[in-house]
């Protein structure tokens, strides 16, 4: 295992110096779901939540989170973001859950791994404010790293039922 390298030589955190690493293009792909009852499954996909649009406002909302994830997460770089993109698919295998993918792309010397988490964090959390008048009892997670390329570490890809 690697050493921490977000504390300094008194032991209090620091932003790590990525100045010198090499720009390569890096990707991540964060998910996470959102377990909703069968009144919600039906007022999303008719379009009849009085909020408006479930799925295109959390999309915005995803979107807009990872590009201000150094607002949130206080160690993050502020990066350049060349593409970021928010998907839905829904679940009812068991029940009514919506699985949330958020995939963020950049050229730079850090990955994007917490852009990808907080985009997907944010995105779920929108579909849980627009519903909660209808039930406070939805559900939000696992949330997850699936995958991400480029850097010094390389590849990642998280393991079926990991």
């Amino acid at each position: 295992m690697s050493e921490f390298t977000h504390f300094n030589p008194q032991g209090r955190a620091r932003m790590v110096d990525i100045s010198e690493k090499d720009d390569t293009v890096r990707t991540a792909v964060a998910r996470t779901s959102v377990e909703v009852n069968e009144t919600i499954y039906n007022k999303i996909t008719s379009g009849e939540v009085e909020k408006g649009d479930v799925l295109a406002v959390s999309q915005v909302a995803g979107i807009m989170a990872a590009k201000k994830t150094p607002d949130w997460i206080p160690m993050c770089h502020p990066l350049p973001l060349n593409g970021i993109d928010v998907t839905f698919d829904w679940d009812l295998r068991k029940g009514y859950a919506l699985t949330i993918r958020v995939s963020v792309k950049t050229k730079g010397s850090t990955g994007v791994e917490m852009e990808a988490l907080t985009g997907a964090s944010a995105t779920a959390l929108t579909v849980y404010d627009m519903c909660k008048a209808v039930d406070k009892g939805i559900v939000i997670g696992p949330t997850y790293l699936e995958e991400k390329t480029g850097g010094k570490t390389g590849d990642y890809h998280r393991e079926e039922g990991r």
